[in-house]
């Protein structure tokens, strides 16, 4: 398989305007510290933007930044649609990076299934990805269906491969694996179902994330051989990736700075913090091109908003997951989105994740995995969280009451709630994400009053305290322990409706016919301290039994309770 003459030319165009630079001949493993990113000043990029009121700057994006829409508080519910060639892997996150490291499971599946990565890599693995089974516009559906008002879609992950069809990044979806444009395909789904829906990019890892490509087996028959990422443009010639440059893929060999190789070993942890010195040229490249990726995909896409990945407080910050260079990439990306927003829809309705930023007018954050301990209007925010993992891998626990609950507990901190339910490799969901799916939706048609265009009550919840804290949902990806974990008649969360009524959540589905207090709602709460006129539950046509005392008010249930994971109660 060969590039494509068009998707060549177009490539070729864009290399003119922003080539890689000569790469400085390899220095040992660990020979090198690397620059301290505190005193090293910001690089200002050299990037055009589409013309508006934004410029590049965070001052300017904060002053011309007229709010986030009201849809996001508002919509409380997405599906974080986590999806790429990583899954066929079915080992879970971060496949790509830990098949070149000896004794994971990665590494274990990959040679089962592919090859050693000396001889067969991960760019066999994006050439044979095929998701025949991918339909967008059924997967929409069923999302909306479960309740979902947005999808977060990935653009490009860690490994550095490109889902539409990109002009700055040849190996792509169009190019190699599916042949498809990936993201028209979900954007056009989002589209004609009337469902928002927003592009991830998490590429600004990738040159230190990749670094384990670069090495070797240090035991074994391979011992000493090295894996794939260390070939060259050269050495595609005759081969199915003729044309390709590797180092388009997998970035360069930057194991020279002290502790990268090291961290690189590590489950999870970047590379130490600092900057990459030996190799500023290519860093200004790198980040450029990052860039000019993202700026690419709002141009044609037009998405209702962005995603950037990372641990601080924005990409290219020296620290962190933005470690190897300080730069105004972010800024100009930023910029550049807000004002072809008000070109093409004559208002700025758009906004931009910037995970872990503080807030700032423009952007929105989220909190991966956790929900915070206390409400927060600060800023809006989601939570983020998959069933599983963020790939997928065979063995996950499907429960539709974790789902719910999770949900729950960030909308009553005023958050939203985006889950990822891992797609097969083939682009199909197995029957226990459809199932779970399914129970979600017929929860959230049941109850949809209490969530949808909720805020935050005064508090978050009630219920049973530990260590001084109100329990909760633990943090972590959805797991057994979620779906194993129990509240009880005594646990309430609460939110207040579009329609000002008061919302309350009992975690759990009480006995038929038992009675329940609410201490936050009596007469002598320092919380509500009002008459309540009426009270309901959700789903039930009958008259309720309650009594609002000094101390709480009091419910007795329904003699018939037919209800799964929690049930809500409306106060007036």
């Amino acid at each position: 398989m060969f590039v494509s003459l068009i998707s060549m030319q177009f490539y070729l165009q864009a290399q003119k305007k922003n080539p890689m630079p000569v790469i400085p001949a390899l220095s040992p493993i660990n020979s090198v510290i690397m620059g301290d990113w505190k005193s090293f000043p910001e690089v200002k990029l050299n990037i055009p933007i589409t013309p508006g009121p934004f410029e590049p700057t965070w001052e300017s994006i904060e002053k011309n930044y007229p709010g986030e829409p009201e849809w996001l508080r508002d919509a409380k519910f997405g599906i974080w649609v986590h999806f790429g060639p990583q899954s066929a892997g079915e080992s879970g996150d971060w496949y790509a990076r830990k098949l070149y490291v000896q004794g994971t499971k990665a590494n274990k599946n990959h040679l089962k299934k592919y090859g050693h990565p000396s001889e067969v890599g991960y760019k066999e693995v994006l050439r044979d990805w095929n998701p025949v089974k991918l339909n967008p516009a059924k997967l929409t559906k069923i999302y909306q269906k479960a309740g979902a008002r947005y999808l977060m879609i990935q653009g490009v992950h860690h490994d550095n491969f490109d889902l539409w069809n990109s002009k700055y990044q040849p190996w792509n979806s169009v190019n190699i694996g599916p042949k498809r444009d990936l993201i028209g395909e979900w954007s056009k789904a989002c589209r004609a179902d009337g469902m928002h829906f927003g592009v991830t990019f998490h590429h600004e890892y990738s040159w230190w994330w990749w670094q384990t490509a670069f090495g070797c087996d240090t035991t074994g028959d391979k011992k000493g051989i090295p894996y794939d990422g260390n070939l060259s443009l050269a050495d595609g010639k005759g081969k199915w990736w003729e044309g390709y440059d590797p180092r388009m893929l997998y970035g360069i060999d930057l194991r020279e700075y002290n502790g990268v190789d090291q961290k690189a070993h590590t489950d999870w942890s970047p590379a130490p913090a600092g900057i990459f010195t030996n190799h500023l040229d290519y860093a200004g490249w790198y980040a450029t091109n990052w860039a000019l990726r993202m700026m690419d995909v709002v141009e044609h896409y037009d998405p209702d908003f962005i995603y950037t990945d990372g641990t601080v407080e924005g990409p290219f910050t020296g620290n962190g997951t933005g470690t190897g260079l300080k730069a105004d990439a972010m800024q100009h990306v930023i910029a550049d989105y807000y004002n072809r927003t008000f070109q093409s829809r004559g208002v700025v309705n758009t906004f931009s994740i910037v995970k872990f930023r503080h807030k700032t007018n423009g952007t929105v954050n989220t909190e991966e995995f956790g929900i915070p301990e206390k409400i927060n209007t600060t800023q809006p925010w989601i939570a983020e969280a998959p069933v599983g993992d963020w790939f997928y891998a065979p063995g996950f626990t499907y429960n539709s009451g974790m789902m719910i609950r999770y949900i729950i507990e960030a909308i009553a901190r005023d958050g939203n709630a985006a889950l990822c339910i891992s797609i097969l490799p083939d682009g199909t969901l197995d029957q226990g994400s459809l199932k779970m799916l399914k129970e979600v939706g017929v929860w959230m048609r049941l109850n949809g009053e209490s969530v949808y265009g909720s805020r935050a009550w005064t508090i978050p919840g009630e219920g049973e305290m530990i260590n001084g804290k109100l329990k909760m949902l633990p943090g972590g990806a959805l797991s057994k322990k979620h779906a194993e974990f129990r509240f009880d008649t005594q646990d309430f969360r609460f939110t207040i409706g579009k329609n000002n009524a008061l919302y309350a959540f009992c975690m759990t589905v009480p006995a038929p016919g038992s009675q329940l207090k609410i201490k936050s709602l009596g007469t002598d709460s320092t919380y509500f301290g009002k008459s309540v006129k009426k009270v309901t539950l959700l789903g039930y046509k009958g008259k309720l039994k309650w009594e609002q005392q000094t101390d709480g008010l009091r419910i007795v249930c329904p003699v018939k309770m037919p209800y799964k994971t929690a049930i809500v109660f409306k106060v007036e």
